[in-house]
């Protein structure tokens, strides 16, 4: 049997005559200890991180009423959770927040997707419209909220507009690209047995562009929540961007630190959810954790 190397910081060559199942415990255990140190490493720099605050903000060495302290914001989001904000319940306006990002995210995505593929199968109508979308594409998206909020009130439209348009380009081009990239010998193949121009997107061109579209949604719902908190920052009376105005206003470091941690650990779970959905509809995709040779 050929030596074969695990693909890790550590490598490990095995000698020949090692049995499969030997190779494939000593892999998954070098997985499970790369995990360890990856998580290890993370908690140590949040620490390290919020610690150095902490202490700076003690010492003096930064200004508590600019930057507050990582046991302030502590205290706010305790107080925001046990007692509301002074625009009402945290989970009404974190609620409120989720609905216009979650909205703007899931028709901003199938938009995007629907599209993306579309232009991309069809080499006249990617060329029509191809010089319209670079010049909407140019114009900065944020830039756009008080004109949709003029338009369509301070009500939920707006916000939900503003996500929209954030992720609708991000997942466009990416879809756009997936489809570009398929392998053309797969189409050729498909099209010698038979297969018609349905066909041959849905089972050939679609799977090869899910890497680019999965890739598009892990940042997307990011843009999603920016475009329904820039929104909400510009007008609105509920929201997370509304507390963060308001602590704004209010030279409330804590307050808008507070926002910030809880759009942040959002974020996350959104990410964490998508990676989980992503494994479960790409489990045809080859591993890449170990590298054989």
């Amino acid at each position: 049997m050929a030596d074969v190397t695990l693909q890790n910081p550590t490598a490990t060559t095995f000698r020949a005559g090692t049995s499969d199942k030997e190779i494939e415990a000593a892999a998954l255990k070098a997985i499970k200890r790369r995990k360890q140190m990856v998580l290890f490493w993370q908690i140590a720099i949040l620490v390290l991180t919020l610690g150095l605050w902490q202490i700076a903000s003690d010492q003096q060495w930064i200004d508590p009423f600019f930057y507050a302290s990582p046991t302030a914001v502590a205290e706010r989001l305790y107080d925001w959770a046990l007692n509301g904000t002074t625009e009402g319940s945290l989970w009404y306006n974190l609620g409120i927040t989720l609905e216009e990002a979650l909205i703007g995210f899931f028709t901003g995505s199938i938009a995007g997707v629907v599209i993306g593929i579309g232009l991309g199968r069809n080499q006249m109508l990617s060329d029509v419209f191809s010089v319209y979308i670079k010049a909407i594409n140019s114009i900065p998206r944020v830039v756009l909220a008080p004109i949709f909020i003029m338009i369509m009130g301070l009500g939920l439209a707006s916000k939900v507009a503003l996500a929209f348009i954030m992720v609708f380009f991000v997942v466009f081009a990416n879809a756009f690209q997936g489809v570009r990239e398929a392998d053309r010998d797969m189409i050729a193949n498909a099209r010698i047995l038979g297969a018609s121009d349905w066909q041959v997107t849905r089972t050939v061109v679609i799977p090869s562009a899910m890497s680019w579209i999965f890739a598009s949604l892990h940042v997307s719902f990011g843009f999603a929540i920016i475009g329904a908190i820039v929104g909400e920052f510009v007008g609105a009376r509920f929201g997370i961007g509304q507390l963060i105005s308001i602590a704004k206003g209010t030279f409330d470091a804590a307050g808008m630190f507070a926002a910030i941690v809880l759009v942040m650990v959002v974020t996350l779970a959104a990410e964490y959810v998508m990676t989980i959905v992503e494994n479960r509809l790409a489990k045809w995709r080859p591993q890449q954790s170990l590298d054989t040779h």
